[in-house]
């Protein structure tokens, strides 16, 4: 009986489609070929499509910081905090797989988006809060990484500039032209409509962030072989080299490098949406979650580590463009350009949801709006024809825009999205899936399990809160001898 009540209240959620598709009572014999069971057309993704956009969106620029936040905790504190982080977020990233549908893991209502998952389980005000944060987040990291690629083309100019004048002229160049340059492609790229259209760009990116890593991880290694040992301390950078007060800042500081290296909770419930089922999404989510965060944890640890046993306390805030490493310029230029590609990608990754989200609303608050709704098609030969809607060319653009005049103003981006990790990384990764959890699966109020879950969420707040204390304190640092718009970088 249980199962004729879903697909009752399925057919009664899509009436209001045009498309009416009736569906089984049994929810695995679908009638229809095309179509799931919600209505939309049959989604396609494995395990690997899952793992190659999570890697895409996790191993993004984050990783050639550990180094410096290594170097800041030391040998013992550096990878025991890696491991810690990696840990949190599986353990709440399948705690937040299992929300993507309420009620029944295999046939309950779907829930398209973090919000959604919120809205369902949580619903009030928390729907707002969790809605806020998040495209905040993803307008930062929007920001972030522009500012990420523009450094990377300039490290390109600027170490064949090295090269050909035997390092003797300091090269100071302007990042704006580069900043504008990577605005314009991500003009082009976020006029792709839809999430399921971008998974090849996904795969181009994981490789291409693959490729930067193994670069960095080579010349560490490289490094580390021709000095005869390795460099840095149990303890991490010591003082001297900095007072004690800026040790626990930057301790603090790079606690927020490693969560925000690692969160990619903010788009999980977006992959999960795009993996076909049977066997029921969750499951298929939880494998992708745990090769993704293997993979990744490996990575960061052979990175973070290999940098500084290279550079010791003197590790840059970015392995390939803080000009450690000169020699050989060629493979440099390589891993820069692999990290711009793979910028490019991941921008998109992380604002489609955002995009998606803006244009929804849209439709709904002006149903009958041409600017909003009508898709012109432009026939493109031998591919079929694009679809191109006005409010779509002009909201994207706008968005870009208005990111890539806040990097130009901002440019020591690197301490806010500190925190921006910071701000982000208890509320979506940590408190709403625990929230959600103990709401989906009734787990009484001071009962073992809920005290447990409470305390890893109250701890996971106080890192939180330390990492945006130590990011602000950079922050203000750095604006105290910060020109705008000045050329030289």
């Amino acid at each position: 009986m249980q199962m004729g009540e879903n697909a009752a209240t399925k057919n009664h959620h899509h009436h209001h489609q045009v498309f009416d598709i009736s569906i089984d009572v049994l929810p695995h014999q679908n009638t229809s070929k095309c179509f799931d069971d919600d209505g939309r057309l049959k989604r396609t993704g494995t395990v690997w499509t899952a793992s190659a956009h999570i890697i895409t969106a996790v191993i993004g620029s984050g990783v050639l910081s550990l180094a410096w936040a290594i170097a800041q905790l030391g040998w013992i504190a550096g990878p025991a905090v890696m491991f810690l982080f990696s840990f949190v977020i599986y353990y709440t990233s399948s705690l937040l797989a299992d929300c993507y549908r309420s009620g029944d893991r295999v046939s309950g209502k779907r829930n398209y988006t973090y919000m959604d998952a919120v809205r369902s389980n949580l619903g009030g005000v928390k729907v707002k809060v969790c809605g806020l944060i998040q495209y905040l987040n993803i307008f930062g990291v929007a920001i972030g990484y522009t500012i990420a690629a523009s450094i990377s083309m300039m490290a390109v100019k600027r170490s064949n500039c090295f090269h050909e004048s035997g390092r003797k002229n300091p090269c100071h160049i302007s990042s704006y032209p580069y900043m504008i340059m990577f605005g314009i492609a991500e003009i082009a790229f976020s006029q792709i409509p839809d999430f399921d259209q971008i998974w090849w760009l996904s795969i181009v990116a994981a490789v291409m962030s693959f490729t930067y890593s193994s670069i960095g991880l080579a010349l560490g290694v490289a490094k580390v072989v021709a000095a005869g040992g390795f460099k840095g301390s149990l303890t991490g950078i010591s003082i001297g080299t900095v007072t004690q007060t800026q040790k626990i800042w930057r301790s603090f500081q790079a606690l927020g490098d490693i969560a925000f290296a690692y969160s990619y909770s903010i788009i999980l419930i977006e992959i999960q949406d795009t993996l076909k089922s049977p066997p029921s999404e969750s499951k298929t989510m939880k494998k992708a979650t745990l090769v993704s965060i293997a993979v990744t944890t490996a990575f960061y640890m052979l990175c973070g580590c290999m940098g500084y046993a290279a550079f010791g306390d003197l590790a840059p805030g970015n392995l390939l463009t803080g000009f450690g490493f000169y020699n050989p310029y060629w493979l440099l230029d390589i891993a820069n350009v692999a990290i711009v590609v793979h910028l490019v990608g991941a921008y998109q990754v992380y604002c489609q949801p955002l995009f998606a989200f803006t244009e929804k609303w849209a439709a709904q608050k002006w149903p009958h709006s041409d600017f909003i709704t009508k898709e012109i098609k432009i026939p493109i030969p031998g591919c079929s024809p694009f679809s191109l809607n006005l409010f779509r060319l002009v909201w994207r653009s706008a968005f870009v825009v208005v990111t890539t005049v806040i990097s130009m103003l901002l440019p020591f981006f690197n301490d806010v999205v500190g925190i921006l990790g910071a701000f982000g990384f208890w509320p979506l990764t940590v408190y709403f899936p625990v929230e959600m959890y103990i709401v989906q699966k009734k787990i009484p109020k001071w009962s073992t399990r809920w005290i447990c879950l409470q305390m890893l969420s109250v701890a996971c707040l106080i890192i939180s809160i330390a990492a945006a204390a130590g990011s602000i304190a950079g922050v203000v640092l750095d604006l105290k001898v910060y020109h705008p718009f000045k050329t030289s970088y």
